[in-house]
């Protein structure tokens, strides 16, 4: 039988600190003392652990309530490829310079003087910065690495920027290309600033964080990432305080509202053809969306990877699930498991 870990920090005393009526992690995380004094069925958290080992290929899970560790699963220290979670990341390093207006969103690909191999169309040259984010750009030239929905992409030069979704490589890594651009930093020394200092990340390595991509398809890399398990629940807590990290605002809360909201609905990737399981789309985090928004799935969002990675948000619950798979071991989680994993949480919660 297996049962949940005994509620101690790794290897420390408690370490929290108290903003309000927030709680954060200091340097560790502190565990719930009693699960079932705040709701939850310690028997069908049990079970979902014994679900999770038995049926997933899951190498590490933390669900955080509160600020407190409520479940964990695995090794939760191990550093591993986030895929795509990486864009939801960048989303979040966009925030900053919106608001602090070093980045116009309304700038176009042609004001930034940007092409790519075998030159873009003037029609894609008319996309915004805003566009590469939401994935409405039109831009349909090939990216330089794969794991996107390009082939399911319109004629290039068919379609005006912003006016229909894909799931599209090029945008996302143009998107990163932008931000180092205006910035004058790499997205690894941003992410090092901006999220890894002020959230103190345990693991976080910058010199472990590497580009990949073939320039003779696209001159704009894909910026792949590598995190813990627990790492990853510091960005999620972040983002479900809505940018806020004990007395410092790091990431602006109308950022974090606008990019969390819904910029294509489900029924409309639907009606494209381009859907993704009941998920909407915002800027870079993928939000459940009508009609599957209902109950304690109420304003939820997640960032989301291959092969099993996944930060979700849950604010009915104030929780945060941080959930991996390491593509190494040649293990993967698919995303209609994960998503039985967390009706299984939420379930754990009495009425």
């Amino acid at each position: 039988m297996i049962f949940l870990l005994p509620c101690v920090a790794w290897g420390q005393g408690p370490s929290t600190t108290t903003n309000g009526n927030a709680i954060y992690p200091d340097s560790v995380w502190q565990f719930t003392s009693d699960a079932s004094k705040e709701g939850w069925s310690k028997d069908s958290l049990n079970r979902l652990k014994r679900f999770i080992t038995d049926s997933t290929h899951a190498t590490g899970m933390l669900v955080i309530q509160s600020g407190k560790i409520l479940f964990d699963y695995g090794d939760i220290k191990e550093t591993s490829y986030l895929a795509s979670c990486r864009k939801s990341l960048l989303s979040m390093l966009y925030g900053p310079f919106v608001a602090n207006k070093k980045i116009d969103l309304a700038t176009t690909v042609e004001q930034l003087h940007m092409d790519d191999v075998g030159g873009l169309l003037p029609v894609e040259k008319k996309a915004t910065i805003k566009d590469l984010l939401t994935a409405r750009s039109g831009v349909y030239h090939p990216a330089s690495n794969e794991g996107d929905a390009s082939a399911m992409a319109p004629k290039r030069g068919s379609i005006q920027p912003g006016n229909f979704w894909l799931y599209n490589n090029w945008d996302f890594n143009a998107a990163g290309y932008i931000l180092e651009q205006q910035t004058g930093r790499t997205i690894y020394q941003l992410i090092d600033s901006i999220l890894a200092k002020p959230l103190q990340m345990q693991d976080w390595n910058i010199k472990e964080q590497r580009k990949t991509g073939d320039t003779t398809r696209s001159k704009y890399l894909a910026y792949h990432m590598w995190f813990s398990t627990r790492d990853m629940a510091r960005i999620g807590y972040l983002m479900l305080r809505n940018g806020q990290w004990k007395d410092q605002q790091v990431i602006p809360a109308d950022w974090v509202k606008l990019t969390t909201a819904i910029v294509t609905p489900y029924k409309e990737a639907v009606k494209e053809k381009t859907a993704y399981f009941h998920f909407g789309y915002g800027y870079l985090w993928w939000i459940w969306d009508t009609p599957y928004n209902n109950d304690l799935y109420e304003g939820a969002y997640s960032a989301t990877g291959a092969f099993g990675q996944f930060i979700t948000i849950l604010p009915k619950l104030d929780l945060v699930v941080a959930f991996k798979t390491k593509y190494d071991y040649g293990r993967q989680t698919p995303t209609d498991l994960y998503l039985r994993i967390l009706d299984k949480l939420i379930a754990a919660k009495k009425p």
